[in-house]
């Protein structure tokens, strides 16, 4: 009896043995928490199994990427075509005629992110007000000479902000 207390080869089935025990343990407690956590997952997917909710899964994903890759050409397009849209405004008031008092005078220029567009001119003197306007394409007038100060309206037009 002494001698299997003090060989510990005699130990060393017993010890093997608890070890797999304590081994089985953890192991039943993990595969129980997953078999836990599975039975959430698809009851919250009202499915019969994990393969159908999983093909759910990807088939979305799917449809999702097709449209978001539809909303990235969209959004392409659309940067494209902005660049023509009304995006700057330049106004400037100043007085054409020495012998009048005030800048009643103004001029407005409405121009694209390419600098083409219209300018408009109100001229104001003492009998009458007159209004022009003139074609612009990249910054200059194409029918018409611009004035200095239609020159200057281009050249101070900002950016429409929202």
């Amino acid at each position: 009896m002494a001698d299997s207390i003090t060989n510990p080869l005699l130990l060393l089935p017993a010890i093997i043995a608890g070890i797999s025990i304590v081994w089985l343990v953890i192991l039943t407690v993990i595969f129980w928490g997953l078999r836990k956590h599975y039975n959430q997952l698809i009851n919250k997917a009202h499915k019969k199994n994990l393969q159908e909710t999983l093909d759910e899964i990807l088939k979305s994903q799917h449809a999702q990427r097709r449209e978001m890759l539809q909303c990235c050409n969209d959004v392409k397009t659309l940067r494209q075509k902005s660049g023509f849209y009304l995006q700057k405004i330049g106004f400037l008031r100043f007085n054409p005629f020495n012998d009048t008092g005030g800048d009643q005078s103004f001029v407005i220029a409405l121009l694209d992110n390419h600098k083409n567009g219209i300018v408009l001119s109100s001229l104001h003197n003492r009998e009458l007000t007159r209004l022009y306007a003139k074609q612009v394409k990249s910054g200059k007038g194409i029918d018409f000479e611009l004035s200095s100060e239609e020159q200057k309206a281009i050249l101070t037009a900002k950016e429409i902000t929202a």
